[in-house]
């Protein structure tokens, strides 16, 4: 059973025509794992980048252990993921992880040791 609620008027006159959510979103089954995945790889590499500080104002941003936590979650899934989803899509997300590694070393005051940093337990030893 499916119950419609009626908008109210007060709030479809202040905001406008209501949005059609059904034809701005689509099914989840419709997208392929491929793009899931890079749409979750990206936004974990964007979030680190802005935690290491190289985003604009990044010094009001730099958060190394939330930047620590989500490399780590990031070549987790890229390790995992990559013979899934095949090398033309899973090498630019192994070199925007390897480069988010390297950033994390280069902002951390005491560096980890090579195979201690974020992700490495994944990836292996990063070296510049």
């Amino acid at each position: 059973m499916s119950e419609q609620t009626p908008q109210q008027p007060a709030a479809a006159e202040s905001a406008g025509a209501a949005p059609d959510f059904e034809t701005m979103t689509r099914d989840i089954a419709d997208v392929p794992a491929v793009e899931v995945i890079t749409t979750v790889a990206v936004h974990l590499m964007s979030s680190a980048a802005v935690n290491l500080g190289l985003a604009e104002g990044g010094e009001d941003h730099k958060d190394l252990d939330e930047a620590r936590k989500l490399i780590h979650a990031l070549a987790g899934l890229v390790t995992a993921s990559a013979t899934e989803i095949g090398s033309y899509h899973a090498a630019p997300l192994r070199d925007g992880l390897k480069s988010l590694q390297l950033a994390f070393r280069e902002a951390s005051v005491v560096p980890d040791e090579p195979g201690q940093g974020p992700g490495e337990k994944f990836t292996g030893p990063v070296y510049g």
